[in-house]
């Protein structure tokens, strides 16, 4: 006679990949069990996306508030409420679902509060309790790296969502690290009228984007913020100025060490999976790096599968959700299908928002792929007239046999752009195919048109 198991499947973790790999199972009638460790839903839920999508939009609409006096609109006295920002943020995260075990619950899976730590192969404990089951999907996430900056402990240094919540905004902020996060922040602290300086290792912001991305930005952000944007720079400490309330970051920058000072400090550096649940105990493969996975997410103990953020590579909302419900997948079916991550997209919301579709110019070189391209700025279309904004620009990338296999847009609202040529590329359809598709005039998805136009020519 067999062992008898708690639960089919035991979930760890309820953020996106989490989730989504606990409620396959449940629909497929598994009997699944979810444990987590902080609040439930995660911290994409709770403190860092849907937060923060809440008080970019806020930011945003109050730029545009700002930019209408252009327009007529009389905007030099306009002012906001700060603690009503936040009580909308909040309220924009409950409404989501922050902290909610509902969704779950409604599936009827078994839902535990605490941290996972593997007893053996199929057990874990949580508080006083030990669950086991046959099948386990580790979800776990990932944590704020600091790197090798020193004084973290004894300055005034805030994670990105720590800053998202402060009572009041800085007057003024130095933002260490200019990838997606670091960079949504110093437009968000902008756009509120704090003097925003950033700090990058690499040679310009978005350095894993093509390099007319970063140049555009950094090109809007000091021509209508005046931010100060020190790239090749390297953070090696910071500390507590002599001046009341304020930081003092020191910097290694052209072979020399300066510094900064600012009333805040901002640490978007990067993180780190979290993999601290005794995987040792479960004879499950892992580093500092994240937890290894094959091509369809199981690690080396084949029950045993893993999603998101803690296989420590490039993710997102939408792959971990999709890694979630693979992994689930494999483990409850027959069949099981290698990860696929043809047709997503990346999105960092600024504004302009920057929005990529398949390959990069960048990894088409790295890849040897011979490409050809059109570059198309804003102005134009004559919705750069209409709306007074010229910092931005589409770019198609197409193969050898003409076939669509790259975008990207810095446009405002290019979230909404990206889908068609991100279907495009799913589909493997020829530019010819895109040129010959009309496109509504005065809006700016001409900008795709003519970019698929010259390259169709």
């Amino acid at each position: 006679m067999g062992r008898k198991f708690d639960y089919d499947l035991i979930v760890i973790g309820s953020g996106p990949a989490g989730t989504s790999a606990a409620l396959v199972a449940a629909k497929a009638g598994q009997k699944v069990a979810i444990i987590e460790a902080g609040k439930w839903g995660g911290s994409s839920l709770n403190s860092t996306d849907i937060p923060a999508q809440a008080a970019f939009q806020f930011s945003h609409l109050l730029q545009e508030a700002k930019r209408g006096s252009r327009f007529g609109i009389s905007s030099s006295s306009l002012r906001y409420n700060y603690p009503t920002v936040q009580n909308w943020k909040h309220l924009a995260t409950r409404r989501a679902g922050a902290g909610s075990k509902k969704i779950f619950e409604s599936a009827k899976i078994a839902c535990f509060s605490g941290f996972a730590s593997f007893l053996s192969p199929y057990e874990v404990a949580v508080k006083d309790l030990i669950l086991s089951a046959p099948k386990f999907v580790v979800a776990t996430g990932a944590k704020l790296e600091y790197g090798d900056i020193s004084g973290v402990e004894s300055a005034t240094c805030y994670t990105p969502s720590d800053a998202l919540s402060l009572p009041r905004p800085p007057k003024s902020v130095f933002i260490v690290g200019a990838g997606p996060t670091g960079v949504e922040l110093a437009n968000y602290f902008a756009e509120l009228g704090t003097q925003v300086m950033i700090g990058e290792l690499e040679g310009g912001i978005l350095p894993h984007e093509d390099r007319e991305v970063g140049r555009i930005l950094t090109q809007y952000f000091e021509t209508t913020f005046r931010m100060k944007i020190l790239t090749n720079t390297r953070i090696v400490a910071v500390q507590k100025s002599n001046k009341p309330g304020m930081q003092r970051i020191i910097f290694r920058r052209g072979g020399q060490e300066k510094y900064a000072e600012s009333t805040a400090i901002v640490l978007a550096t990067g993180s780190k999976p979290v993999t601290n649940l005794s995987l040792e105990n479960a004879g499950v493969n892992y580093d500092e790096d994240g937890i290894y996975v094959d091509d369809y997410l199981r690690t080396n103990s084949k029950h045993i599968y893993a999603a998101g953020d803690c296989i420590g590579e490039d993710s997102s909302v939408e792959r971990a959700s999709y890694e979630g419900m693979l992994a689930a997948t494999n483990l409850i079916g027959r069949h099981r299908l290698a990860r696929n991550y043809d047709g997503f997209v990346r999105i960092t919301n600024t504004n302009p928002s920057v929005a990529t579709a398949g390959l990069t110019e960048n990894e088409c070189s790295l890849k040897r792929i011979k490409i050809k391209k059109s570059v198309v700025p804003l102005s134009s279309v004559s919705s750069a007239n209409t709306t007074d904004f010229r910092f931005g620009f589409v770019k198609i990338l197409i193969d050898s046999k003409s076939r669509i296999i790259g975008a990207t847009i810095v446009c405002p609202h290019a979230e909404l752009m990206i889908g068609e040529l991100n279907l495009a590329i799913k589909n493997k359809l020829l530019i010819s195919q895109l040129a010959n598709l009309s496109h509504v005039s005065a809006s700016w998805s001409e900008l795709i048109h003519i970019s698929a136009h010259n390259l169709a020519k």
